[in-house]
């Protein structure tokens, strides 16, 4: 296949409630706690291609209970005050709580409150994304930076069945804070098409939705490299200090379709695998 020039991106997470129930999650920021603000949701709800506003909300609360920021029985605000906090419809944050109590994740009590349960979640829009804030959770965003259809360099690792490969390089953010770069090859055997105004927030969500590819399985092998020549100064300057993540992705049918190289600032991130 042949080599395509570069195509620039436009710019820019059992126990009943207690008889004497822990106080509301705060409201505001709190240390080793949870915070409910406008600030922790991604900019422009009506950027293209951006999740619904009440699945950004409902992964976020997911990535928080999975980090511990919401502890098991807690209760949250009142529903008018935490939606009036997050500047969003109370609507919208009902559909996004009934998402969690569907998960297993919320148990809504007549006359009492919403309360918190923890138990493993693994179908979450960002069940395979292993970066978190240092002190937990956070919700996720991207910037495509870039995309190419590229015949596949000699330093990366054997995977798909084509020569050549879509190449995505975006800069990551969690609740709105720039923590990684991040450059992803596709198989272009697997997807001969890619555009990038069709990219979402989720890569592995736009797979599914629009690729019928379905990432099942990821192998990550992480140290420590200088960021790229292309770090977007927002985060850091090319040669810095990174941690460093190198991701095999294999879909439903068993095949490697998917490499990417991920370089994360360690002081605004941290891989995190929990095991049981």
């Amino acid at each position: 296949m042949s080599q395509s020039s570069e195509t620039p991106a436009n710019p820019r997470p059992d126990r009943s409630p207690a008889s004497d129930p822990p106080p509301p999650a705060s409201l505001h920021s709190t240390a080793g706690g949870s915070a409910f603000g406008a600030e922790r949701l991604p900019g422009g709800a009506g950027r293209a291609n951006a999740l619904p506003r009440y699945v950004q909300l409902s992964e976020l609360l997911i990535r928080d209970i999975a980090a511990g920021r919401l502890a098991d029985g807690e209760r949250l605000p009142p529903e008018r005050e935490m939606a009036a906090a997050l500047g969003i419809a109370v609507g919208t944050l009902r559909k996004a709580l009934a998402v969690l109590t569907r998960k297993g994740l919320l148990e809504r009590v007549q006359g009492s409150g919403n309360y918190v349960r923890h138990r493993a979640v693994t179908d979450s829009v960002y069940a395979f994304f292993r970066l978190e804030l240092p002190e937990g959770g956070g919700l996720p965003s991207a910037r495509v930076l870039s995309l190419a259809q590229l015949r596949k360099p000699a330093d990366l690792p054997p995977f798909g069945t084509d020569t050549a490969a879509h190449r995505i390089r975006r800069l990551r953010y969690l609740d709105r804070v720039p923590i990684a770069m991040e450059e992803i090859w596709l198989d272009a055997g697997a997807a001969p098409e890619l555009r990038a105004e069709a990219l979402g927030d989720s890569l592995y969500h736009h797979y599914r939705r629009l690729l019928g590819l379905w990432i099942t399985r990821a192998e990550d092998r992480l140290s420590l490299a200088p960021m790229p020549g292309w770090s977007d100064p927002l985060l850091a300057p090319s040669g810095a200090p990174a941690g460093y993540i190198e991701r095999i992705s294999w879909d439903q049918r068993g095949r490697s379709v998917e490499f990417s190289r991920t370089w994360f600032h360690a002081d605004r991130a941290r891989y995190v695998a929990r095991i049981g």
